[in-house]
């Protein structure tokens, strides 16, 4: 089968033409370090050709992680006989930068024998700013075949694939050799001149850039706009996404009421309502979170946005050794870490990216809200001060949302400072894209991949451990007394772990068994203590809890551990899938762990000698 490769710079629509030649779910974004896999599929109107799509990068001079996968892979692939064409697509709105990428691409292929179209993307952009682009002189001047089109809107596609069929269907000739010993210093004063002489005269795309960009970077306008814009990110991680989150309870409710009671066998009966609907549906309910937060993300990172938001955060976080591309996936892990860990894609550095991994799980993540409601209501009184204007337990929500922030910053800065990788570090270079109006069909599509890839790949980590957790909890008694199973008496086993923070096993179980989902803590204590529904009921559990020999030093104890430890399992499969590291994960699981129980021992100590 013949192979036709894809080339280009990022943010070039690249990506977008090739999801509309193949049809296939690839990653399309105006933010540099998205597309970082090779891409294969078939084009839908030529069967016989498939088409290769190569990460994004500007020069064959590779510098990052990324890059060098494009360079490689390039190069690998104008030795391969079955390559019979090289389409590299440029921005035309910016013609000088695309161009000496292409110089250097056209290079290299007359020094293989093989035949480049150059694809001038975004016409559609010129047109609507009464601007052109001088297609025929250019074509002249590459000595190669130039093609217009509009990846977004399809304009040009047609032109594309007869092109491309046409080419399949004779041998190709050798390309004309004119710039085979070219350096590259030449090669940019040649883009510069190509650009000047064929593209499109005047400023105005970059007058209107330089007039939002004036908005946006403002230290006022700018600063007022981003929290608005990240509070509507916020909000649709928690607010659009709740409506299809209730769906999916219910369903899984619905099937759990239907099928359950035609299981005539009490070991599947229990074994299909706890582990299959009650624990898988733990992490499958996250789902829609997954898809709203990829789409809007795909929002500002398609319009151009994103961009100016790390911009305006990265002077804050390099102090602790981030970078302004490490805001978006730390906020999303505010919702759930499992969405923030996807969005730390976008960071090129693989270092920055290392150190937003380590970030992202000590976010205040909306799975441990369940727990923190419920120890809050036990510890804290419910009274008021300043004339009501502040609540005490909403203070206390406040504190324990910003200690997990604060921590997560503390530990990125230490690690930052401590690492001997600060000379071979990327440094944090960013392309402004200009503003874009963001293709809704690719955006949906990518979400809906985004959220199967989570539930096919993660999910035969997190049923390994339901199953695992729910066999310790069943057996020998088959679930009659949870306090006399093998998980009842793993957390007598480890009861003198936390008896210094002035927990009984009870709490050891609780704590052992959120490791499935943090919110499980809360079930599994209204278990224990024969409540039922207690993740929907609070009260009665909050009155045995009080009721107990629990101090407050215990409660807040408590408190500070879960805010550090206890990444839940869903969190630590896509960690170690996203990192390919499974050391990574463990090593954080059992790091913080560490740290959590040294906080949370601390804490126990500065409470108990202030009671």
């Amino acid at each position: 089968m013949s192979k036709v490769i894809l080339i280009g710079s990022p943010n070039s629509g690249k990506s977008l033409l090739f999801n509309r030649l193949t049809g296939l779910h690839q990653k399309v974004a105006n933010f540099p370090g998205i597309t970082v896999d090779v891409g294969i599929g078939r084009i839908q109107s030529l069967p016989d050709l498939q088409l290769v799509d190569f990460p994004g990068t500007y020069s064959l001079q590779a510098i990052s992680a990324e890059e060098r996968v494009a360079v490689e892979q390039f190069e690998r692939a104008l030795a391969d006989p079955e390559v019979c064409q090289v389409l590299c697509i440029i921005d035309a709105t910016r013609l000088e930068k695309s161009l000496y990428f292409t110089l250097q691409v056209i290079r290299d292929c007359e020094r293989h024998g093989k035949r480049v179209t150059v694809l001038a993307n975004m016409i559609d952009v010129l047109a609507a700013h009464d601007l052109t682009l001088d297609v025929d002189g250019l074509a002249t001047a590459l000595h190669t075949t130039v093609l217009p089109l509009s990846a977004r809107k399809g304009q040009g596609v047609d032109a594309l694939l007869a092109h491309l069929r046409e080419g399949a269907s004779r041998t190709a000739a050798a390309p004309r050799a004119h710039l085979v010993d070219t350096p590259d210093v030449l090669l940019r004063g040649t883009a510069h001149q190509l650009a000047h002489r064929y593209g499109p005269q005047g400023d105005i795309l970059v007058r209107s850039q330089t007039r939002l960009d004036a908005f946006f970077l403002h230290s006022l306008t700018g600063g007022v706009a981003f929290f608005a814009i990240m509070y509507l990110l916020f909000q649709s991680i928690f607010t659009w996404s709740a409506p299809a989150m209730d769906a999916v309870e219910a369903i899984l409710g619905g099937l759990a009421n239907l099928l359950v009671p035609m299981i005539g066998n009490r070991v599947v009966q229990d074994f299909t309502a706890d582990a299959l609907f009650g624990g898988i549906g733990a992490f499958l309910v996250f789902v829609p979170q997954i898809f709203v937060l990829t789409f809007v993300i795909g929002l500002l990172e398609d319009s151009g946005y994103m961009a100016r938001a790390a911009l305006i955060c990265h002077k804050p976080l390099r102090l602790f050794g981030l970078t302004g591309k490490s805001f978006i996936p730390m906020l999303s892990g505010v919702a759930c870490a499992i969405p923030g860990i996807y969005a730390a894609r976008a960071i090129d550095s693989p270092r920055k990216r290392l150190l937003t991994y380590m970030a992202i799980p000590l976010m205040p993540c909306s799975a441990r809200l369940p727990v923190y409601t419920l120890l809050i209501a036990a510890f804290i009184p419910s009274g008021t001060a300043l004339g009501g204007l502040v609540g005490w337990q909403g203070l206390a929500m406040f504190g324990i949302y910003f200690f997990g922030m604060f921590c997560g910053l503390l530990v990125t800065g230490l690690v930052s400072r401590t690492s001997a990788d600060h000379y071979t570090d990327l440094p944090f270079v960013l392309e402004l894209p200009p503003y874009r109006l963001p293709a809704l069909h690719p955006l949906l599509r990518n979400a809906w991949n985004r959220s199967r890839h989570f539930i096919t790949k993660a999910g035969k980590i997190i049923f390994t451990v339901t199953l695992v957790v729910w066999v310790l909890g069943y057996f020998p008694n088959f679930g009659a007394d949870l306090g006399q199973s093998w998980l009842g008496r793993l957390g007598h086993l480890v009861e003198p772990v936390f008896a210094p923070l002035g927990l009984d096993w009870r709490y050891g179980v609780a704590i052992f068994t959120s490791f499935l989902a943090r919110e499980v803590f809360v079930g599994t204590l209204g278990t224990i203590f024969g409540i039922e529904a207690a993740d929907e009921n609070m009260a009665p559990l909050v009155e045995h809890i009080q009721a107990s020999d629990m101090t407050i030093a215990s409660g807040l104890a408590l408190l500070v551990f879960f805010a550090i430890a206890l990444q839940c399992v869903s969190t630590v499969a896509i960690l170690a899938k996203e990192s390919e590291s499974t050391g990574l994960a463990v090593k954080m699981v059992v790091g913080y762990f560490a740290f959590a129980y040294a906080a949370a021992l601390l804490a126990y100590h500065l409470a108990a000698s202030f009671a």
